[in-house]
């Protein structure tokens, strides 16, 4: 009884000197994807916000490729200890339903630590299709469909499902062509080598203001506040055109409870950081705070969502 009660104290001892010394060096947050698209955004944002509130240095690391499952999966394999982290977008959940040679399960090998932020897409087109609004670039799909190409940021993320909703919508089966994140899909939108997108608001609207590109409708309910000119889906004449991208934060399984404790601490902080939101806003992204525990059941729950819809219009694992 003694050697039991000796060793509980030890346990105990031991998770409060964890939770008082974490984290005692820099924390690394992995961002699966190439330096500027909207999920680097976001997630260099929040780094800098939570290296405020963890009061540690919080280095951004790009490990993309493979659609954000090379950095992904190194955040899978990393000790448990708190100092790898994971920033990704709602296309994470969603990558067992698109790709076949994903190496982990986004529900079960993860933690999931907070959901910060989430945006609506918009509807873009190279200033050279001969369309003006959504009905008229319809009418000239269907007229030549071999003209129109889709650009896709990667298989799986929010955009992609909406395109994948656009055709479904339309009754046409548009090409779509996978890059390997925004910057580059938006490089061949505005050069002409693709005619058409949808992806997040944040990088893409620059070029809407500068002419280089076209922004046709935004699938939310409301018109977004920096783009008040651009109807929604719904105004546009395809009403089931809804969807959001969305962001958060993972760790590797088996994370101790100290370590979330404090983690939960600093995710509660960035959702009273008031710049933090503007910094949000500014860039198109709507600030939201959801702890580990209501973010796990969103995770699940979208997951399934999302899977069931690719099921039933025949969208097969790649």
């Amino acid at each position: 009884m003694l050697k039991f009660a000796l060793l509980l104290c030890s346990f105990l001892t031991a998770g409060t000197v964890l939770a008082q010394s974490y984290p005692s060096r820099p924390i690394t947050m992995v961002l699966p994807y190439p330096p500027g698209g909207t999920t680097d955004a976001v997630g260099r944002l929040t780094a800098k916000r939570l290296e405020a509130a963890l009061g540690t240095p919080v280095v951004i690391e790009n490990k993309s490729g493979a659609s954000g499952t090379i950095g992904s999966d190194f955040v899978r394999r990393a000790a448990p200890d708190g100092y790898t982290l994971l920033f990704n977008a709602s296309i994470f959940v969603i990558g067992k339903s698109v790709l076949k040679a994903v190496p982990y399960d986004p529900v079960t090998d993860f933690t999931p630590l907070a959901r910060v932020g989430h945006t609506p897409l918009v509807l873009l087109v190279n200033p050279g299709v001969p369309a003006g609004n959504l009905k008229e670039l319809l009418a000239a799909a269907k007229a030549r469909p071999s003209d129109f190409n889709f650009a896709n940021s990667a298989a799986g993320s929010a955009g992609h499902l909406a395109t994948i909703e656009f055709n479904h919508e339309s009754g046409l089966a548009l090409p779509i062509v996978t890059y390997r994140g925004s910057a580059q899909a938006l490089t061949d939108l505005i050069g002409g080598h693709v005619q058409l997108m949808i992806d997040p608001p944040a990088i893409a609207l620059p070029h809407v203001k500068a002419g280089k590109l076209k922004a046709l409708a935004v699938t939310s309910a409301t018109r977004l506040n920096n783009a008040p000119d651009v109807p929604t889906a719904a105004e546009a004449g395809m009403p089931g055109l809804i969807r959001s991208s969305w962001y958060g934060v993972w760790g590797p399984q088996r994370l101790p409870e100290a370590v979330l404790k404090r983690l939960d601490i600093a995710f509660a902080v960035l959702d009273r950081d008031e710049e933090f939101k503007r910094q949000l806003a500014v860039i198109g992204v709507e600030p939201l705070h959801e702890g580990r525990k209501d973010f796990n059941s969103f995770v699940a729950v979208d997951a399934a969502r999302n899977d069931a819809l690719l099921k039933s219009i025949g969208v097969l694992p790649e």
